[in-house]
């Protein structure tokens, strides 16, 4: 029988994910989704091969739950930061604060695109987690018009619109000693484009 890591069987799991996951999270950004194995990740993870297979039958589960995990800890810490300001305005120049500078953080893996890499059943799980993200930016600009920060809008529209100028690397591609500006750059632009008062 296997050694469990951790002396229950839910610790084993948590060690062997968070072990996975540390590599995974290393060869994505070197070498990119299509050079991963399960026997390269199994290896450098200190794991054996059947191990391996028992947590994650194929490449795509494991890319699956990886990305699962992270986005699960990122909306974590998304919340917690977003709940410790008190006012909206607070809250929307946090939230955009926080997207950017975790696209700085997680330089593009090179090789395949994730869309094209995955069957669209996969890929539609891992797109299903920007979800609690979204609604995170939709509650903030809710209490921003509830509170008189800005006006009513169509969040329909906002939002996407928004995400999308945050989801752009062109933002972030700066030298390292420019990058806060360009992020307080796109607070002051996502502001305005909600209609937010420089006053507030």
């Amino acid at each position: 029988m296997p050694k469990v890591l951790g002396g229950s069987l839910e610790a084993h799991r948590r060690e062997v994910r968070s072990r996975v996951f540390d590599v995974v999270r290393a060869q994505l950004y070197e070498r990119g989704f299509d050079a991963i194995t399960l026997a390269g990740v199994a290896a450098e993870a200190g794991l054996g091969r059947t191990a391996m297979y028992n947590h994650f039958p194929d490449k795509e589960s494991l890319l699956v739950a990886f990305v699962e995990d992270e986005a699960a800890r990122y909306v974590e810490r998304l919340r917690a930061a977003v709940d410790a300001e008190g006012d909206p305005v607070a809250q929307l120049a946090t939230f955009v604060r926080l997207q950017l500078r975790v696209l700085a953080e997680h330089h593009l893996p090179p090789g395949t695109a994730l869309e094209s890499a995955l069957a669209p059943a996969a890929y539609q799980r891992i797109s299903a987690h920007a979800d609690p993200i979204i609604e995170q930016l939709r509650s903030v600009l809710l209490a921003g018009v509830d509170a008189g920060s800005w006006p009513a809008q169509d969040l329909d529209v906002v939002v996407p619109m928004i995400t999308a100028a945050l989801g752009s690397r062109q933002v972030i591609d700066v030298p390292a000693d420019q990058l806060e500006d360009a992020i307080e750059a796109a607070v002051r632009f996502v502001r305005r484009a909600v209609g937010s008062s420089e006053n507030h």
